[in-house]
């Protein structure tokens, strides 16, 4: 399975990320970068968990864990039993399946659509605002989740949107650290760095720049 294709399967950790369509801008104020926030917890907070996040000017990324189908309550499982494939009219990008993978993986589609529908309406642009199709990585070690939280902190000093990553607004660099309750799984990043202290030392340590 590739980036594009690789199924979202339940108890995994993934590396989401996406850009814009033709490498335009997916934010254009602070309202958007809170919108985006929102709108990924209405449409995805009850079958994934978030781990660490960066939104940039024209792309973002999520490390992510798909709940396994036990975590939800009955009313959840009945929305995934429910579901039908959507029907596309480019049937050799979008294939459907009644799986919960493949709910997910619409989840995902669905909240882009919302989220660009908003974008669209503020900015009077038409069409589509993400790539057609979100990369994913599956994340299978300790240490890949560890290089995986770091990359994608410091993705915006790699990409030049900020000199010191850690003055960043729109990662969860420094959410993490907090202590306020949050549905951010702050403490499990944490304690796969150790302590705080660890975190923030591997976070300046080199560390391999393209994990992508």
């Amino acid at each position: 399975m590739d980036k594009y294709t690789l199924p979202l399967e339940d108890s995994k950790f993934y590396h989401i990320y996406n850009q814009g369509n033709n490498g335009e801008n997916l934010y254009y104020n602070d309202n958007n970068y809170n919108y985006f926030l929102k709108k990924l917890d209405l449409y995805l907070s009850d079958y994934i968990e978030v781990y660490a996040f960066c939104l940039m000017p024209n792309h973002f990324h999520l490390l992510v864990k798909v709940r396994a189908p036990e975590e939800l309550d009955e009313k959840l499982k009945e929305t995934i039993a429910a579901y039908k494939p959507v029907r596309s009219s480019r049937p050799n990008r979008f294939e459907w399946h009644e799986t919960y993978s493949q709910f997910i993986s619409n989840q995902f589609r669905v909240f882009f659509m919302s989220y660009s529908k908003a974008i669209n309406k503020q900015t009077g642009r038409k069409g589509s605002l993400f790539r057609e199709i979100f990369k994913r990585k599956e994340i299978t070690s300790l240490t890949y989740l560890q290089n995986t939280v770091v990359y994608i902190h410091r993705n915006p000093l790699h990409h030049g949107f900020e000199e010191d990553f850690r003055n960043y607004r729109w990662s969860s660099y420094e959410r993490i650290m907090t202590d306020k309750i949050t549905k951010l799984k702050k403490q499990e990043v944490i304690e796969w760095f150790e302590d705080k202290e660890n975190y923030r030392y591997m976070h300046l340590a080199d560390i391999d720049d393209d994990i992508e």
